[in-house]
């Protein structure tokens, strides 16, 4: 597992100074004063419960994707799982959109012996799962809050535009995975020009296996009973709402009216806005969508503080979290090298 120290260090600090700005605005121009007085008496069970949520979101996740890799009968333990879920929402953290999570957890699936081409169904089958979700809660809880916004009802049209869109694409390469073998052979001669002939045909070889690979395995997963399937739809519903009720739970630790209705709904609009790939982990972003959507329903003296300690709880934690787990398996990961080095090295000696 390599890492780009550099680069890494570099998004981190520019997601954590982007989030940091944005809360600094929000406390700018609130109510400070009365900011202050709501933070002295908040309530320690309440903001427990905010980070046992968040905790929740974490936990169910490294199960969802355990079942969905035991789907394609592949084995990976829930403590590897686990570990796969917390690293990748480091990489998420520091990334637009979210997206560096997604080749850490195929990277590490991989290393469990799962192919690269089944190791990425599973991941985009993660990601179609979350987008099915939404989709199908967003309008309900619009419905059922009367939270009438103007920018919900627009990203949930845009967002169910594109998943229309990516789902026919997709579609049409599990169907006829050969569409990927003539694209590909129209982009060798290019490949073959930097690379070199035998290079190339060993890349194209590779990639052609893999998208196969991807197909056979998104072919199983779809492929499963209609109990398993709403086994798999529940865990990314439980996924969501634990980490949904985290901003309920914080107003409640402010002595707050937890607003569950709004604040679902609020939540769902905010992690489809948080999808654009604008800034690290949406840093700037959220704090902003946070504050104008929640402001709607939450007095102005406690907004500052609800959206900083949220933050804290939901990317912060991220962040602190997933450097530990990584750092870990960055440090087992080069042992497990060096070992290897060594026992080669013994070999070469003993012949």
């Amino acid at each position: 597992m390599e890492v780009d120290e550099e680069g890494v260090a570099v998004k981190r600090f520019a997601g954590i100074l982007i989030s940091i700005v944005a809360i600094f605005v929000i406390f700018k121009y609130t109510e400070t004063n009365l900011t202050w007085s709501v933070i002295s008496k908040a309530r320690t069970d309440m903001l427990l419960l905010a980070l046992f949520l968040h905790s929740l979101f974490w936990f169910f996740w490294a199960l969802r994707l355990r079942t969905l890799t035991a789907f394609i009968k592949k084995t990976v333990s829930y403590n590897y799982a686990l570990k796969t879920t917390i690293a990748s929402t480091f990489l998420a953290a520091i990334t637009p959109s979210s997206a560096g999570g997604e080749p850490l957890r195929v990277k590490m699936l991989g290393d469990k012996g799962i192919g690269v081409g089944s190791a990425s169904a599973v991941v985009l089958a993660e990601r179609l799962l979350d987008a099915i979700f939404f989709i199908i809660a967003l309008p309900v809880f619009l419905f059922l809050s009367g939270f009438s916004t103007k920018v919900g009802l627009e990203v949930g049209i845009i967002f169910a535009a594109f998943l229309v869109v990516f789902i026919l694409f997709l579609y049409k390469l599990i169907r006829k995975p050969e569409n990927a073998d003539r694209v590909l052979n129209r982009v060798f001669p290019g490949i073959k020009r930097f690379l070199g002939e035998e290079k190339a045909q060993r890349i194209c070889k590779y990639i052609k296996k893999e998208i196969r690979m991807f197909s056979n395995a998104f072919v199983e997963l779809t492929g499963n009973s209609f109990k398993q399937i709403l086994v798999i739809l529940l865990m990314t519903s439980a996924i969501w709402f634990s980490e949904f009720f985290v901003p309920s739970a914080i107003l409640l630790a402010f002595n707050h009216d937890p607003y569950i209705l709004f604040s679902l709904t609020s939540q769902l609009i905010l992690v489809i806005l948080s999808l654009a790939p604008v800034t690290p982990g949406a840093s700037g972003i959220a704090e902003a969508g946070m504050f104008y959507l929640y402001s709607r329903f939450v007095s102005g003296y406690t907004i500052g503080v609800l959206v900083a300690v949220w933050r804290v709880i939901t990317y912060f934690s991220n962040l602190i979290a997933g450097f530990i787990v990584t750092a870990i398996l960055l440090k087992t990961s080069l042992a497990n090298k060096q070992k290897h080095i060594g026992v080669a090295e013994k070999n070469k000696q003993r012949f």
